[in-house]
């Protein structure tokens, strides 16, 4: 690793100073514990200590707010730790033949070592009285209780809480109180941070030594990723008082690898002392300044006191929970797995920048490398489209900004159009790697980034459902359907017609990822053709209504007449293999012959089927990774007959692995959507299981976010049964026999909805004009005006017709 110090002539500097009280923060200026949240549903603990468990609940306890994340380690640290911080869209490369892209892990900003009378603090060295860390849903803050009893009988007590300001994305807090409990002595505080092997360290250029009086009580940190020459920026301050209101002494070190902080202060039995830490982070992809923005931030942030601070946070989360919670009576297990999925869901998206998107595992982990798949527009991006669209319209202009890699993708194949990488990072290039090492030690080659093509719709789809959804005509001509049409494009150059009459996409992959460079999939020649179309139809809009743009992008990109009128007739003949007198889709050419697998038989069972069988073996069977014609049907609904739909579900459901986080949710919706309660039930306790109860043993990687939208899904689309229309909404309630009650809130067309379903009826108060359609399942429509409650009561007949009031708005 090469290091360099610009004007530090010294290998080590070292300086002590007093710590000085900042305007507006004194040790009265701090957050209780009191003022956390105390509805168990809005709470995850996890009490006690295991090491084994260490990096799962690093990755359920994970802070962040879209910008930057960190881990939820201990602030000492263990010998199972991986402590982490990310910057969405940071990324780093290492020069060797085969490496990736993959999110750059950068220096813990937590990490705090406590000494008492020269004798460590430590979990393995004494006897831990009480320990807990408790994810405060809500309010977005991570607390940590610790009462330790060390070799020599001192008891000390520590509160210590962390957060990702969500009101100031470059700002991090992190403050601790410790309580001398029956000893006087000196305690001394070492915060660090480090840079990691392989990046290039930096110090602000201005940064050299100076006398202790003239020195700002703020400390620069900096490095430059390997392989992509971003800098990022870190600004550090602390501040350590007593009860007293008595400053600590500092010492601060700065050598090759990090800055150490070293704080000490006096303490009586019973007094306490507060160390705060305010962090500042960016980075070059925003500045071309990092290191000023940081300290600026600092200069700025200080003044504010940790109480301004933590309220504004607090408050930016209530406004976001205003729009996003789920609330659901009578099933408390489940209501905490749903603000746990709000909250990383909200955690990983950031609305004021449209370059990154959301990795597989969001700011939480370092499992497949931070890359942006699929899961994004399918599984994710519907909740942000719902509840808080300009974080979905930012999600989908990174597909925009790297339409060029996309194009380049294509023509590199000798294909036109886009070409959509299946794993992306900051450039949008393909990175998917060409080989893994599975967990049984073999080399597995990894094809999917030729053959998962299927990514080229999905991302269509969920523009044309971004736009739909909220009619932003602007995002829709500046970002949006460019990329429908070059997509459609692609399609229309990825097939062939063949002597059969039928256009023929073969050698791919589809969802179901156990069967590899199949031909015709159903799912990806169903979402092709709806591509195809979805083209076609985006040419007349613009022809229509905007054709001054249109002949624009027409010249621009050479489109014809000629050419989108050949869309929809590829459309019409895509080789789809579907049986009309069983109302089966074959999911591939050649599924139907697979060799049939009991999958009962291996149950229970703790490991994926392709594990259990192995790559080449399960390639022979029937076994279904996850949902694949499942999920067309889900996606594509009205397309598709209620008979035909609850067929291929009755079929492949007993034939699905679930070797994929992403399957359970869209099995759960399906299942309530026709009905069936209690597979839905099954399924859905399965989705909101697999963080909270790691239930696919892999939550060390960091959270699943695919599945954290699904069920987000499941419990709006399919057992509320939400479906929107231009110029409609509608309902269909499938709700589970021991819920008294669900509510929601949701976003459609510039109004705010807000429903309350029970097993007698479907409450909505809108609020915003104009007026809206409003319907439950298939019954009468009403039109609904803004500023009123509409009911609708179930009865021995059916549904009721909606009652409006303009009262109790709920």
């Amino acid at each position: 690793m090469k290091l360099s110090f610009p004007d530090v002539n010294s290998p080590t500097i070292s300086f002590d100073e007093r710590l000085q009280s900042q305007p507006g923060t004194h040790a009265q200026d701090l957050v209780s514990e009191q003022l956390r949240t105390r509805d168990p549903n809005w709470l995850l603990i996890d009490e006690g200590f295991t090491f084994t468990r260490e990096h799962e609940i690093e990755s359920l306890f994970a802070i962040a707010n879209g910008y930057v994340g960190n881990r939820g380690s201990l602030a000492e640290g263990s010998p199972l730790s991986a402590p982490a911080t990310f910057v969405a869209g940071v990324f780093e490369q290492v020069n060797t033949p085969g490496s990736v892209p993959q999110l750059m892990v950068l220096p813990d900003w937590t990490g705090v070592r406590i000494w008492i009378n020269h004798q460590p603090l430590s979990m393995q060295h004494g006897e831990v009285l009480e320990h807990r860390r408790i994810l405060d849903l809500r309010r977005r803050i991570l607390w940590r209780e610790w009462r330790h009893r060390d070799p020599d009988g001192r008891i000390t007590r520590i509160i210590a809480f962390r957060f990702a300001s969500l009101a100031d994305r470059h700002l991090l807090i992190h403050s601790l109180t410790l309580t001398a409990e029956n000893y006087s002595s000196v305690v001394r505080f070492e915060s660090s941070m480090e840079v990691a092997d392989g990046a290039v360290s930096l110090l602000a250029p201005e940064w050299i030594p100076r006398s202790s009086s003239a020195r700002p009580n703020v400390l620069p940190l900096g490095l430059r990723t390997p392989g992509r020459d971003t800098t990022v920026a870190f600004g550090v301050t602390s501040q350590m008082l007593n009860s007293t209101n008595v400053a600590g002494c500092r010492r601060v070190d700065v050598n090759e690898r990090r800055i150490m902080e070293h704080c000490e202060i006096e303490l009586d039995v019973g007094q306490e002392c507060h160390l705060h830490r305010l962090v500042s982070v960016f980075s070059s992809r925003e500045s071309s300044k990092p290191f000023d923005c940081a300290m600026k931030h600092l200069k700025d942030a200080i003044p504010k006191g940790i109480s301004a601070t933590v309220s504004a946070h607090t408050s930016a989360w209530e406004s976001r929970w205003s729009t996003a919670d789920i609330e659901i009576e009578g099933d408390n297990s489940l209501q905490q797995a749903l603000r746990f999925a709000g909250y990383h869901l909200v955690s990983a998206a950031n609305p004021d920048d449209g370059r990154v998107s959301i990795g597989a595992r969001t700011l939480s982990g370092v499992a497949y490398k931070g890359h942006v798949f699929w899961d994004t527009e399918i599984y994710m991006l519907p909740f942000y489209i719902f509840t808080h669209p300009p974080s979905a319209r930012a999600l989908l202009e990174y597909r925009y900004h790297t339409l060029d890699a996309a194009r380049a993708k294509a023509d590199k194949l000798g294909l036109r159009g886009a070409m959509y990488a299946w794993e992306s990072a900051d450039t949008g290039d393909e990175t998917t790697p060409r080989m893994i090492i599975v967990p049984n030690g073999d080399v597995l080659m990894v094809p999917n980034g030729e053959l998962e093509v299927h990514i080229t719709a999905d991302i269509a789809f969920g523009i044309w459902n971004y736009w739909q959804t909220t009619a932003d005509d602007d995002f829709f001509l500046q970002y949006g359907a460019v990329i429908i049409l070059e997509s459609a494009r692609y399609w229309a150059s990825r097939g062939a017609m063949e002597s059969d009459g039928f256009y023929h996409i073969r050698h791919v992959i589809g969802p179901d990822e156990y069967h590899e460079g199949v031909d015709d999939n159903a799912y990806t020649n169903l979402m092709a053709a709806w591509n195809l179309r979805r083209g076609a139809e985006t040419a007349r809009l613009l022809e229509q209504r905007w054709p001054d743009y249109w002949r624009e992008l027409g010249t621009q990109l050479q489109f014809t007449d000629q050419e989108v009128g050949t869309w929809s007739k590829l459309a019409d003949v895509i080789f789809i293999l579907f049986d009309p007198k069983t109302l089966l889709y074959e999911q591939f050419n050649g599924y139907f012959q697979k060799e049939p697998i009991d999958l009962q038989s291996y149950e229970p069972r703790t490991a994926a089927m392709d594990m259990i069988l192995g790559h080449e073996r399960i390639q022979q069977t029937n076994i279904v990774k996850q949902a694949d014609v499942v999920l067309a049907t889900y996606l594509l609904w009205d397309e598709i007959t209620a008979d035909v739909r609850a067929a291929n579900f009755r079929y492949y459901e007993p034939r699905t692995g679930h070797g994929s986080s992403l399957s359970p949710a869209i099995h759960a919706l399906i299942a309530a959507r026709i009905g069936d309660r209690r597979l839905a039930q099954r399924y859905l306790r399965q989705a909101s299981e697999i963080d909270l109860g790691n239930n696919m043993g892999n939550a060390a990687g960091g959270v699943h976010a695919a599945a954290l939208g699904g069920l987000w899904q499941a419990m709006v689309f399919g057992f509320a049964g939400l479906r929107t229309y231009p110029d409609s909404v509608s309902f269909a309630p499938n709700l589970l026999s021991h819920w008294r009650r669900l509510a929601f809130p949701f976003e459609w067309r510039g109004r705010k909805l807000r429903v309350s379903m029970d097993p007698s009826a479907v409450r909505v108060a809108i609020f915003g004009p104009p007026p809206i359609q409003l319907c439950v399942e298939g019954g009468p429509q009403i039109q609904a005006t803004s500023e009123g409650e509409y009911v609708a009561e179930r009865t021995d007949r059916g549904w009721r017709p909606w009652q409006g009031e303009r009262k109790e708005l709920i």
